[in-house]
């Protein structure tokens, strides 16, 4: 409990002190990062997304800057990941809508076909980029999966809709790409769906997991490199989150792993024997189906991406440390790269576009919590287009338009901080 009360007692005054901040103040702490891309083809381009929107590097993720909720239109959503494509195209799902921009993140669009529902997840054939795929999962809607073969202008039903469908994520094989996986639930519980060619036909495949007791939110989170018939999935079940394994294809999931915190994510090493799993506060590793051990860092805002040989972690950058580091050992020490004070002001877009007119008047009240100096004045990026002098943007009317909410949102997220410093506190991992 002293933990808890010393990491309260700067954490609850500085979210306490947004209340009297414009509503475009955003819900979450800074820099609760939840993903790490990297452009196809482009090493020096780098995506990271996080709470306070996204971050931008054009060189490798040496210097960054800041693309507000409010330049992409997507309000307090929050995308499991980018996809940035060879060709310049940055996609996400946001839970709510797919978003898309074609301008390395300074225009961003909806996507009007899934106007009406809710894209869970998105995923990219890991060769050809005109073929990706999306989930939806709109509560007391019928819900489906979709594919695009021309790159996600135009989409078309993989899997109808059916009633009383939820579907939470979907992923490629890399190592079979015609083997297609997406989770969901549905009135007969949480199932697992998958396709051998493509994704035109389906099988369903139901997870009773009676090994637990109640389970719900079945999340597919990662098929492995090499092979298609294994994949990991989290699940959750009497206040802890599960990290389960199939190595059957998806008939069956074993529980291997749990933990009091929200597991995030997985990430594996090409030949699979190592495995991360981020959680909200920790970073777990394991070896050869061995036992997840914690590691000693990241330990905050825990994502991970193995990358020609060297795995990259998002850190707990509102602690005044890395927001993100390298690893050459698996995760055993890191090599710092950059801390949010490092992050050099709102991202350089045309003056005409929809970032360039919303971020730059936010980005002072975020650098103040970020502990950055003022924007150090380095041009616009080459794909930013022609340079154009910045307008004077409007007022912002907060991330969801509705300024009344902020005070409370924050004071629900003071609560739940509590709450999740002291699961953190007590945070273990277990073999099954």
């Amino acid at each position: 409990m002293k933990k808890t009360s010393v990491l309260l007692s700067w954490r609850l005054p500085l979210l306490l002190s947004l209340w009297a901040a414009p509503a475009g103040a955003h819900w979450g702490m800074p820099d609760e990062a939840s993903s790490i891309s990297v452009r196809r083809g482009h090493a020096s381009d780098w995506i990271m997304g996080d709470s306070s929107g996204a971050l931008i590097s054009r060189d490798e993720g040496t210097t960054w800057r800041w693309i507000c909720p409010e330049g992409m239109g997507i309000a307090i959503w929050r995308p499991e990941r980018y996809f940035w494509l060879s060709g310049g195209a940055i996609l996400a799902a946001t839970g709510s809508a797919l978003i898309r921009s074609d301008d390395s993140g300074c225009t961003w669009t909806a996507h009007g076909y899934f106007k009406d529902t809710w894209v869970t997840s998105l995923a990219v054939h890991p060769v050809d980029e005109r073929f990706l795929y999306v989930s939806t999962g709109r509560p007391s809607q019928s819900n489906g999966l979709f594919r695009s073969e021309d790159g996600g202008e135009s989409w078309v039903q993989a899997l109808a809709p059916t009633p009383g469908s939820q579907f939470s994520a979907i992923r490629v094989a890399a190592s079979d790409p015609l083997r297609i996986y997406a989770s969901g639930q549905d009135a007969e519980g949480q199932f697992l769906t998958r396709s051998d060619d493509g994704g035109r036909v389906w099988t369903r495949l139901p997870q009773p997991l009676t090994a637990l007791k109640l389970p719900y939110d079945l999340v597919l989170l990662r098929v492995s490199d090499a092979s298609p018939d294994v994949l990991w999935a989290k699940v959750s079940a009497q206040g802890h989150d599960w990290l389960l394994k199939s190595t059957d294809g998806g008939a069956t999931l074993t529980p291997v792993m749990d933990t009091y915190e929200r597991i995030g994510s997985v990430e594996a090493s090409p030949d699979g024997r190592t495995v991360w799993v981020s959680t909200t506060t920790h970073l777990f590793r394991g070896q050869d189906d061995g036992p997840f051990t914690e590691l000693a860092e990241p330990n905050g805002n825990a994502c991970a991406l193995k990358r020609d040989g060297t795995l990259y972690g998002c850190g707990p950058g509102w602690t005044g440390g890395w927001a993100l580091a390298k690893s050459a050992d698996d995760g055993t020490t890191w090599d710092p790269m950059f801390k949010l004070g490092d992050v050099q002001g709102a991202h350089l877009c045309p003056a005409s576009t929809p970032v360039q007119q919303r971020c730059p008047a936010l980005w002072p009240q975020l650098a103040q919590l970020y502990g950055a100096g003022p924007d150090g004045g380095v041009g616009p990026t080459p794909d930013a287009g022609p340079s154009e002098p910045p307008v004077t943007p409007p007022a912002s009317d907060g991330c969801a338009a509705a300024p009344g909410l902020v005070p409370g949102a924050l004071l629900v997220l003071a609560t739940a901080w509590a709450r999740r410093s002291r699961r953190g506190a007590s945070a273990r991992s277990q073999r099954s």
